[in-house]
């Protein structure tokens, strides 16, 4: 009955898969109950379902509850349980400011972020996944954007995993981790050695995640050693992070970067600042830090912070303390020497015209005088026409939005990394969906769903149908290939060279993809040094 019962839903889900329109609409999809999706972990078991083949387990604990005496410490290893668990709901966000965030307007519409509840016992993951069958599958674990004060595991529809664990065979793991005051207050200060990791305990929470991959994910059907970790915006800021975490190393063996990276963590000497000024609220006892009801102390974290000019991600993100992130920078030491990195961004990450129709119909003046007012870049004007010259058949509004989005950092990165001798990848996502008059664009976070095989249920960000998913097609086949040989090359795209400083060459994906060498070489030449990612951006207290 239980061989019945694990072969069934994977044969139907082959033959709704494969294209059998009838029994798409008349088979049986969902299974769950019973027996069916109990797999063993090593705190207990975990049921979840079965839905059109592949096998979904939600909000499985990796950690213990983050509150009361755990706040501001390494994460603990979660309680084993008797019998069986449901593993078939999404576990509990972790705290942030959660007002205010569903305005009726076209942003919620596009994005429509998926919030539950909220706690700080958070430390908890998700995994689609083909058969928990003891074949060694790849695994790939998605580590959220939001900078590092916001976000889930499953905050856009794209994040989901199945269609990708389905297509490509893959195991797909998802987490959620400990954010913003949480996750990064710097208490070392107070003097008791038990807190001179605080800050970067949600880095901590990432490799402790890891941790449980390396050490559960065969009863998947993954293979703990051959593990990419992939992230976008403050999520590929976090894999470079996670990727140079000596802790990490033996657990992550390729990473994938969108539309965020770092050389680097924060200055000790401003992040202990912070913490000390926390502090000095309760005259220094730790102890009431972490009996405060959650809410309470976010509000003053981030008073506090907003207060001594916190800067990016309201003053809270990793530290370069010299012992969890190295203080000298990333890329450095062998820690990720061996590990092959692909870094992807957008070429319109802000999409400034998307809700206005006067901007998206400046002329080519319009736009230096935009650029010039606006950004601050006096050579406005050149630094528009080196863009025109390498892109002439974009509009002058979209050369704009790539000088606001433009490559910098993520060059920076990509020669750091190129420096280890690991193969780096470079990508530049050039699709405009059909939305929005064709103002869409390619906006920061439009790329996820087209990695994951989702463009038909992130409709908002792609339109959905042939086209998309013909642009999915090429950029999945690149991401699966990679995470089977840390090398993106496949049938589906033309031939991508690993970056080299001196050719950059980079994948331009689209309709039709090509590979451009140092497309944006010479308007990057010419600015200023102007990054509007690194504005500073306080959160808001919570209510």
């Amino acid at each position: 009955m239980k061989l019945y019962r694990f072969l069934l839903p994977a044969l139907l889900a082959a033959s709704c898969c494969g294209g059998n329109k009838s029994a798409q609409q008349d088979g049986q999809r969902l299974f769950v109950g019973d027996d069916y999706a109990v797999t063993q972990t090593q705190y207990g078991k975990v049921q979840g379902y079965i839905l059109d083949g592949v096998y979904t387990y939600l909000g499985i604990p990796y950690g213990a509850p983050t509150g009361g005496e755990n706040r501001f410490l390494p994460p603990q290893k979660p309680e084993s349980w008797e019998g069986i668990r449901p593993a078939m709901f999404y576990g509990n966000d972790a705290p942030q400011n959660m007002n205010d965030r569903w305005r009726n307007n076209s942003s919620t519409f596009t994005d429509h972020w998926n919030y539950y509840d909220v706690s700080e016992d958070c430390l908890n993951l998700n995994v689609w996944t083909p058969a928990p069958d003891g074949k060694k599958r790849p695994v790939l674990v998605w580590m959220h954007g939001g900078g590092f004060s916001a976000g889930n595991s499953i905050e856009q529809d794209g994040y989901h995993g199945a269609n990708l664990a389905r297509a490509g065979d893959i195991v797909f793991v998802s987490v959620n981790h400990r954010l913003n005051a949480f996750g990064f207050s710097d208490l070392s200060s107070c003097g008791d050695p038990a807190f001179k990791n605080s800050g970067n305990v949600g880095i901590l929470d990432l490799v402790a995640s890891l941790q449980w991959v390396h050490d559960n994910i065969a009863n998947f059907g993954g293979d703990p050693g051959n593990v990419t970790i992939m992230g976008q915006s403050g999520g590929g800021a976090k894999v470079c992070d996670v990727m140079s975490v000596p802790a990490a190393k033996g657990l992550v063996h390729k990473g994938v970067a969108l539309s965020g990276n770092a050389t680097s963590a924060t200055d000790p000497a401003s992040s202990s600042a912070i913490g000390a000024a926390i502090l000095k609220t309760v005259k220094g006892d730790v102890k009431k830090l972490q009996q405060m009801p959650w809410e309470e102390y976010y509000a003053l974290a981030h008073k506090v912070a907003a207060e001594l000019g916190g800067g990016g991600m309201g003053g809270f993100s990793p530290v370069a303390d010299g012992e969890v992130l190295p203080a000298d920078g990333f890329f450095k030491d062998d820690v990720a020497a061996n590990m092959p990195l692909m870094l992807c961004t957008t070429t319109s990450e802000f999409a400034l015209s998307k809700e206005n129709l006067e901007m998206e119909n400046l002329d080519f003046d319009g736009a230096v005088a935009l650029v010039r007012d606006q950004f601050g870049q006096a050579n406005a004007e050149d630094i528009l026409k080196a863009y025109q010259a390498a892109f002439p058949a974009k509009k002058p509004i979209e050369l704009v939005n790539m000088t606001v989005a433009q490559r910098r950092n993520v060059l920076a990165t990509a020669d750091a990394k190129f420096a280890q001798g690991a193969p780096v990848y470079l990508a530049w996502f050039d699709y405009n969906a059909p939305l929005f008059g064709g103002r869409i664009r390619a906006f920061h976070c439009s790329d996820i769903c087209y990695w994951f095989k989702n463009t038909d249920l992130m409709v908002t960000h792609t339109g959905g149908g042939a086209e998309p998913r013909g642009v999915s097609d090429q950029m999945s086949a690149a991401l699966l290939a990679f995470m089977r040989t840390g090398n993106p090359n496949c049938p589906e795209i033309p031939e991508w060279p690993a970056y080299t400083p001196e050719d950059a060459p980079t994948m331009v994906f689209d309709v039709k993809s090509e590979v451009r060498n140092a497309p944006d070489r010479a308007a990057l030449e010419l600015m200023a040094d102007f990054n509007p990612w690194r504005m500073a951006r306080p959160a808001p207290a919570a209510k």
